[in-house]
């Protein structure tokens, strides 16, 4: 993966002290990170001097993007280029809307790589995924683009999925449609791969009248909400058999967390962030601060350093057990990954994202 983006190569803590001076200096930082600097009661130019530094910002609330003009959140340093603006789901709040110049090349190079390894790339692609604002769909689009492959869309509102579930009870309606386009398109286009979320990937091979891979589909790739174990291991072993499911942990903010085989018989499946672009820590719920040991549980954290987006110490609405280094990624992981069980996580809909 190094070979395909140099920049993994990169010592985290001499790219934290770059992204302080992207995002901090009046010359590249963004109108919304200059004038953050100017509140702040430490200078992150001179006072970040590695990775753990970041901690000096304290934990980062969301609530600080919503609303933001994205010309505001685009860096100075790519005035000149051109731009894509996605937004998140919405399932904690109002959207937040985040800016692309670069990070979705970086995330396509990282996937095709992993497909690479695996054998699976190629091919046309179903994507029944979030497209419109969301990054989901321009991520496989620009996915199959990369192997000259198409991405043949199921139009896909997950906004709309929460009205329904919120004003009726029940989204089952909107996903049967959902269905039923997914199902019409792997009858008549036969694609390699499909795309979908793992709520949506339960719905469907329930509904199909025969197994996937007797439509030709090589391999199921998924993202968002992880399903139980035991809804994993019941999807496999009923409806997925010879197709291989991948899936990855994450969202609009913190991108892609690559997902790693066990290497012990039994072991839970591994999610491993690359960095030095993102990292996720698990750590104590009573002390963000603290991480605690391998195979602990605690709650995620994630810190965002990208050229296009700069997030530290997001606190996400998940849990995991801590894990080490895979031979696949040679970084810190998470595993059995699962709603935080506080309030606040407790009302969070899911819906079929």
């Amino acid at each position: 993966m190094r070979e395909r983006v140099p920049a993994l190569g990169v010592d985290r803590d001499e790219w934290t002290r770059r992204m302080m001076h992207w995002h901090f200096s009046a010359e590249t930082g963004s109108r919304f990170w200059t004038a953050k600097r100017r509140s702040l009661p430490f200078d992150p130019l001179r006072d970040v001097v590695d990775f753990d530094s970041l901690r000096l910002f304290g934990l980062f609330d969301k609530n600080d993007i919503r609303g933001v003009r994205v010309r505001d959140l685009l860096p100075r340093g790519f005035a000149d280029r051109t731009f894509r603006v996605f937004e998140t789901g919405g399932t904690t709040g109002e959207s937040c809307r985040i800016v692309d110049v670069t990070r979705s090349r970086y995330d396509v190079e990282l996937y095709h790589a992993m497909m690479e390894e695996r054998g699976l790339a190629g091919g046309d692609v179903l994507a029944l995924v979030p497209s419109g604002p969301h990054a989901y769909g321009h991520f496989v689009a620009r996915l199959a683009e990369s192997w000259q492959g198409v991405a043949l869309f199921v139009d896909f509102d997950p906004r709309w999925a929460r009205e329904q579930q919120r004003d009726a009870g029940s989204a089952e309606d909107y996903v049967r449609h959902l269905v039923r386009q997914a199902a019409s398109l792997l009858s008549s286009q036969s694609p390699a791969l499909l795309f979908t979320t793992s709520r949506l990937l339960l719905a469907l091979v329930q509904e199909l009248p025969r197994p996937l891979a007797s439509y030709r589909v090589r391999a199921v790739c998924t993202g968002g909400t992880c399903c139980t174990p035991e809804e994993e291991r019941y999807v496999r072993e009923r409806y997925l058999a010879h197709v291989p499911w991948i899936d990855t942990y994450g969202n609009t903010l913190m991108g892609h967390a690559l997902q790693a085989d066990p290497v012990e018989e039994g072991a839970p499946r591994s999610y491993h962030l690359p960095p030095p672009f993102a990292a996720m820590k698990v750590v104590d719920p009573a002390n963000p601060w603290q991480q605690v040991d391998f195979g602990e549980r605690g709650r995620i954290l994630v810190v965002t350093l990208l050229e296009d987006l700069f997030l530290p110490n997001l606190l996400e609405r998940d849990s995991a057990l801590r894990v080490g280094p895979h031979p696949w990624f040679p970084w810190e992981g998470i595993a059995a990954v699962r709603p935080y069980a506080d309030d606040a996580a407790a009302a969070v809909k899911d819906g079929v994202y």
